[in-house]
């Protein structure tokens, strides 16, 4: 028997009846040879890894902060390992299929812009004003990385779990409370990512922000400090702990009434006085003006576009496509760079 069999009888036999067998995948767009190693939700997982160079570039991407001076704060590669840690370590207590869950973890935000959801918002509304029936959102774009953009255009060849999971991960602002009363879609591993994804980024951009001084634990609601905990390892804990007891042996995921309440409290607060607050809502108009003159500039220029991409689609609309895809896999610093190469003066003779 191949290892790759002995652990796909391991998963049929330990796993829950809720989770995702890779033996009933329902495989790739381009049908492969099997590996003699490993599952296919393995080798989603080492393809993200390995291969995905939009995975390394997340490196290089805001989370919430723009142009930080602050080392430690979180960038997009930091979230989404941590995405992946809690979406883990929730899989392996429910005796969910934890390879699915990791790959669709760390796909997840493949697809995201330069400044974070500031560069989302400006390269959408960027990219309408050339094609008013298009739009950008960063869970689709990730789709569209991992099957159309990767590897010169040949993708990844991902599993369909997986691609579908990853677009399911991104619920903005609605309630967590309700993200959980609509259950999974596709996999119950999607909705871990998901519910994951949240517990994550609430944690981790409070952290950031307490480091950066923007609140005091004084300024949080009562009941994040009383039921979540007065630190970030114990709200982790608080969230996770939670997910994980009221979810053993359910089609779907559950957290008590109380913890519940609490972390739909901290994300209003986030939102509120962070996500909203009136300096990153400044810069978000400086994003604007970087993204909207970048997309201008390739779109008006031939030569600009051609120095970049490599070719000029002679298409408006396939322009405007190829000039999005671009632009939304800068990162924060070749963003800022070409806007300055492009729009501000520089020294000459060179």
């Amino acid at each position: 028997m191949l290892i790759r069999e002995r652990l796909e009888s391991a998963e049929q036999a330990n796993l829950s009846a809720f989770a995702a067998l890779s033996v009933n995948s329902a495989g790739r767009r381009r049908p492969e040879p099997p590996c003699p190693v490993r599952t296919c939700y393995q080798r989603d997982r080492d393809r993200i890894i390995h291969l995905c160079r939009a995975f390394r570039r997340l490196a290089h991407k805001t989370q919430v902060f723009i142009s930080p001076r602050e080392d430690h704060l979180r960038t997009r590669l930091s979230h989404t390992l941590e995405v992946a840690q809690i979406a883990r370590t929730v899989a392996k207590a429910l005796r969910l299929n934890e390879d699915l869950t990791e790959a669709i973890a760390l796909a997840h935000d493949v697809g995201h812009t330069p400044y974070g959801h500031s560069g989302e918002a400006a390269l959408d509304h960027a990219y309408r004003r050339y094609d008013p029936q298009a739009c950008f959102s960063h869970q689709l774009h990730s789709l569209r990385v991992v099957e159309e953009l990767e590897r010169d255009g040949a993708g990844l060849n991902l599993t369909r779990e997986t691609l579908r999971g990853i677009t399911e991960h991104s619920k903005g602002e609605a309630n967590l409370a309700d993200v959980l009363a609509a259950g999974p879609s596709s996999s119950l591993e999607a909705l871990v990512v998901s519910v994951s994804d949240r517990i994550a980024y609430l944690n981790h951009d409070l952290d950031d922000c307490l480091r950066a001084g923007l609140l005091t634990p004084d300024e949080l609601p009562i009941e994040v400090a009383s039921v979540l905990g007065s630190s970030h390892s114990a709200r982790v804990g608080t969230m996770v702990t939670d997910l994980i007891e009221h979810s053993v042996n359910q089609p779907g995921l559950q957290m008590s009434p109380r913890v519940l309440k609490a972390t739909d409290a901290l994300k209003r607060e986030m939102f509120e006085s962070i996500y909203l607050r009136a300096e990153l809502l400044e810069d978000a108009q400086k994003v604007n003006g970087i993204i909207g003159g970048l997309f201008d500039v390739y779109m008006a220029t031939d030569t600009a576009l051609r120095d970049s991409c490599g070719r000029v689609p002679t298409g408006h609309t396939q322009r405007a496509r190829l000039v999005c895809d671009y632009i939304a896999g800068m990162t924060d610093r070749f963003a800022t760079h070409q806007y300055s190469r492009h729009f501000l003066p520089s020294s000459f003779p060179y």
